[in-house]
């Protein structure tokens, strides 16, 4: 890129009185393809994907600057901080439609990437300027490369003290010839910025400005053109649902060839041709900045969506009638890890939820299963079997459904093996990066050793010691609690799928037995003190306990049976009051997170949309033993 973008404004923007002008290329709807550019951005978690896009939105009057993450409009996705369903919002700058796809940065939602990729030209591969390229760049970057696409490399949070751009930029260098980057991909356009600040730059040294220079190295990369044809018969891939509340269920895509507009006859086909239904589209819908707009029509090349479909999902083709062929949709690569679902069968069950029928969760799981295609699930008796990327992606799912008032038993994460040629057991295997204090390096090592786990590097910086593992999937389940622990909660932890490798052997989970309630009633303060001395609980007085539900952590290895419903025996003598005088420590909370990194195999969590349990698969004791 030369300076030409210098003194350059936002011509295509005026803003008064805080209102946004009227732009003629982003309500056109069909428009030529060389004037369009669809680019996502793609990064690590954390590393300013939201934020980078967010100063694009603000900076182009597409956003109010006080509303921050406009992105991540789920509340989940606000709760923790990450992106978690890709979206996509539309600018018009220089004469040019852009749209804008921000991704996901956690790898367990590595199926939204994957899918997202087939709707852009080109990507903006976002990395720390101080961490450098971590687990999640490396995936991301694999598959835009795997897909032809030439990133524009963008070192973010320069304006930090800790930031090394030279050293970031001949690892980020390295990474592209590890995955065998063409030459074309190779001589890419690197650029400097700051997020938070709103700013981007050709040189490492300049600070501030605004985010120009990214839209015009975005103008000066590739558009659709190649990859559609106007004048062919309209089709588009179906790659995101969002639902409306005037239209109802809107199928998002990109369109290959053609043109589609309100009452258009269409059908969609699955991938393997097979045809879903017919009928005639009731709006086509585009986007300005974040909001939905409505389109006399739509055309190859650009982004939009379709309305009026019932029965259509993601990686289906919407196309005319006269379209035989579904367009390719990508394979995404398999699950890791399953659970099951099942109707809470609990002594409290209904008393907090208002959706418990298996048919209820089995029709909310069909519709996930739709919409993301990284989950598959299987029914069984009396339980439905879901598959996904890891822990947090199905632990995500679990909170979704709780919110929604659905009562749940959930099984034990477990890991989906394979068999090799030969017939030999493989599982899958993480890549894991920890970034941790220097004095806590020899600790981690050795946990990590005891849970199978091969060493692949140990890099040592200012403040922190950077480590790698090649690591089994199921020794990362509850991984995360004890490092946090073991740490003080100073330590990142990344990992992302690596490969199948040979079955490793059984691991100790190092998990000590728990104390589980032999009867049902109120839980007193006066049973607990006993108890407490045994080990940790995780029930406090006056809360409800059934036989079978687990109310702490024993301090020894094995299970035990105690009462925490047992009462103080009344006489002249003594006074009920004295329970007040009971000084219990508090329990600890487990949270969602926690649970499913804690349960055994002979254990299910039970979730309510207010609170989460941990039970006995089976409840009753002799049964147990038996």
């Amino acid at each position: 890129l030369t300076s030409a973008h210098k003194g350059k404004s936002f011509e295509h923007t005026a803003v008064a009185g805080g209102q946004r002008a009227y732009c003629s290329l982003v309500t056109k709807g069909v428009v030529d393809p060389a004037l369009i550019r669809n680019i996502a951005i793609i990064a690590h978690v954390d590393h300013g994907k939201t934020t980078l896009v967010d100063k694009m939105l603000s900076q182009c009057g597409s956003r109010n600057e006080a509303q921050e993450r406009a992105m991540d409009s789920d509340q989940l996705e606000q709760e923790r901080g990450i992106t978690i369903m890709a979206k996509t919002t539309t600018i018009e700058y220089g004469g040019h439609l852009v749209n804008i796809v921000d991704t996901p940065g956690h790898g367990d939602f590595g199926g939204e990437v994957e899918r997202i990729l087939s709707l852009v030209d080109a990507v903006v591969l976002l990395v720390d300027a101080t961490e450098g390229p971590m687990a999640q760049t490396k995936f991301v970057l694999s598959k835009a490369l795997g897909k032809g696409l030439k990133p524009i490399v963008v070192l973010n949070k320069m304006d930090r003290e800790t930031a090394r751009a030279e050293e970031v930029e001949t690892e980020v260098f390295d990474l592209f010839c590890e995955l065998d980057a063409n030459d074309e991909q190779l001589s890419y356009t690197t650029l400097y910025a700051s997020s938070r600040d709103g700013w981007v730059n050709e040189d490492p040294k300049q600070r501030g400005g605004d985010v120009v220079p990214l839209f015009e190295a975005i103008l000066a990369g590739p558009s659709p053109a190649a990859r559609c044809d106007p004048n062919a018969p309209f089709s588009m891939l179906v790659t995101n649902l969002s639902y409306d509340q005037h239209f109802g269920k809107v199928l998002w895509g990109r369109a290959y060839g053609g043109a589609v507009a309100p009452g258009d006859k269409v059908k969609s086909l699955t991938c393997n041709g097979e045809k879903v239904e017919e009928l005639a589209v009731l709006k086509v819908l585009g986007k300005d900045g974040l909001k939905n707009i409505v389109l006399e029509q739509a055309g190859a090349g650009h982004i939009f969506g379709v309305a009026g479909m019932a029965n259509t999902g993601v990686s289906d083709t919407l196309c005319a009638l006269a379209v035989e062929e579904p367009l390719p949709a990508d394979p995404i690569d398999p699950p890791v890890l399953k659970m099951t679902f099942g109707v809470n069968n609990s002594p409290l069950s209904g008393k907090e939820g208002t959706k418990l029928s298996a048919m209820q969760i089995q029709n909310r799981l069909q519709l996930e299963v739709q919409n993301n295609v990284a989950l598959s699930m299987t029914p069984m008796q009396e339980v439905f079997e879901v598959s996904g990327r890891g822990a947090l992606q199905l632990g995500i799912l679990i909170e979704n459904m709780r919110r929604e008032g659905f009562e749940l038993s959930i099984s034990p994460p477990r890991v989906i093996y394979a068999t090799s040629e030969t017939g030999k057991k493989l599982e899958p295997i993480e890549e894991l990066i920890i970034d941790v204090d220097h004095q806590y390096t020899g600790t981690l090592l050795e946990k990590l050793s005891q849970r199978k786990g091969d060493l692949i590097d140990v890099q040592k910086g200012t403040g922190k010691t950077r480590i790698r593992f090649h690591i089994p999937s199921r020794a990362l389940i509850g991984l995360r609690e004890e490092i946090n622990a073991d740490t003080h909660g100073t330590a990142a932890i990344h990992h992302l799928f690596h490969e199948f490798q040979e079955f490793k052997g059984a691991l100790d989970d190092g998990r000590k037995g728990a104390m589980v309630s032999s009867a049902d009633g109120v839980v007193t303060a006066y049973a607990l003190k006993s108890i407490e001395s045994r080990g940790v609980l995780f029930i406090g007085a006056g809360q409800t306990a059934y036989e079978g539900l687990i109310i702490g952590e024993n301090a020894k290895k094995q299970d035990i049976d105690v009462n925490p419903v047992r009462a103080k025996q009344l006489t002249n003598f003594r006074a009920s009051s004295k329970d007040e005088n009971v000084r219990l420590a508090p329990p600890r909370q487990m949270t969602l997170e926690s649970a499913i990194g804690y349960v055994r195999e002979d254990e299910l969590i039970e979730v309510t949309p207010k609170n989460i349990r941990l039970r006995k698969a089976i409840l009753n004791a002799g049964a147990r033993q038996r």
